[in-house]
């Protein structure tokens, strides 16, 4: 049976009043009906000081002011976003317990045999939250001038151009086998333990070019430390406005963000999820928010519960498929 419109608008409008006022939403349960009626925490599988633990405290405080209740951040790091994701996805789905999640839930579907959840069926996502682009990055002293240089040097020169990155299975690293992938070339990735080691290596000598996060890296650029020839995305990123991307320095297709959002256990109600919603796409849209982000090279942006979930089924399938190129065997 269709619908009848005549009833789906009233029905509308109720839910939406519902939710502004913050008051008795429909579906929970008589001790929920008030939500939130206490502090929601929000599971980082990150560590303190960086882009995704900075990311979450900015927009927890302005979703907390908007909701009228406190936000906590519980830091929980590990490898592939195991533990806080596995936490998040066995709490009581009432929304009170969120999780950070990133393209590292997606990465980790191909490189884990067995996860201790489903990552698709036992989340619901909320929005996103932004989209943090890569840098294609030489020291100051490099002789490339552009990425189009690299490329003609690697395509020439194959197996000899070395390309730096944090750890094998990091969103860095895939992106570079991506890129060489895409770009037709034949290089030697290097993988480091963290970003300073890369960022040491290239001063070094040591890697011709790095790929990595443009946040971390933006106070060695306005030093002239580094140099920026490309960003990874399809946009050119407001904090390196100059930079031109990949795919404008020739290589077709080549289109990589990393990226974070807010979702709650499976089963979290929808009025919840709906609640949650509004309360990020605002706290993304303030202005304190959008410029504190944007100083870390980050492009603010919410989403629909269903782009969310859609974004993760896309990047499972396209990680999944660079895992299974480069052979890295699934731990």
């Amino acid at each position: 049976m269709k619908p009848n419109p005549t009833l789906a608008s009233p029905r509308r409008r109720r839910t939406l009043a519902w939710l502004a006022a913050g008051t008795a939403l429909p579906g929970l349960a008589p001790a929920q009906a008030r939500y939130p009626d206490r502090t929601i925490q929000i599971l980082v599988p990150f560590g303190p000081g960086g882009i995704a633990d900075i990311t979450a405290r900015a927009v927890a405080e302005a979703m907390g002011q908007r909701l009228g209740q406190a936000i906590v951040v519980d830091n929980r790091p590990s490898a592939g976003s195991i533990v806080a994701s596995q936490a998040a996805a066995s709490a009581k789905p009432d929304g009170y317990t969120l999780l950070l999640m990133s393209n590292a839930n997606a990465v980790s579907v191909g490189l884990f045999r067995k996860l201790p959840y489903d990552t698709q069926k036992d989340f619901a996502g909320i929005s996103t939250l932004g989209y943090f682009d890569l840098g294609l990055f030489v020291a100051s002293s490099s002789r490339f001038g552009s990425l189009k240089d690299v490329v003609a040097f690697a395509k020439a020169n194959r197996g000899k151009l070395n390309v730096g990155t944090i750890a094998v299975g990091s969103t860095q690293h895939l992106a570079a086998k991506l890129f060489e992938t895409v770009a037709g070339l034949d290089v030697l990735l290097v993988p480091y333990k963290g970003s300073p080691a890369v960022l040491a290596a290239l001063r070094g000598g040591e890697i011709d070019i790095a790929f990595e996060m443009v946040g971390p890296m933006l106070p060695q650029v306005r030093a002239g430390v580094v140099r920026a020839l490309a960003v990874s995305s399809d946009r050119r990123n407001p904090a390196l406005p100059e930079v031109p991307t990949a795919i404008e320095s020739g290589v077709g297709g080549y289109n990589v963000a990393s990226w974070n959002a807010l979702a709650a256990p499976a089963g979290t109600p929808p009025e919840v999820i709906e609640l949650l919603n509004r309360a990020v796409r605002e706290a993304v849209a303030s202005p304190t928010v959008k410029d504190k982000l944007g100083q870390l090279g980050m492009r603010v942006a919410a989403s629909t519960p269903a782009e969310l979930e859609r974004l993760l089924s896309g990047e499972i399938k396209r990680w999944g498929e660079v895992i299974r190129a480069a052979r890295i065997e699934p731990e």
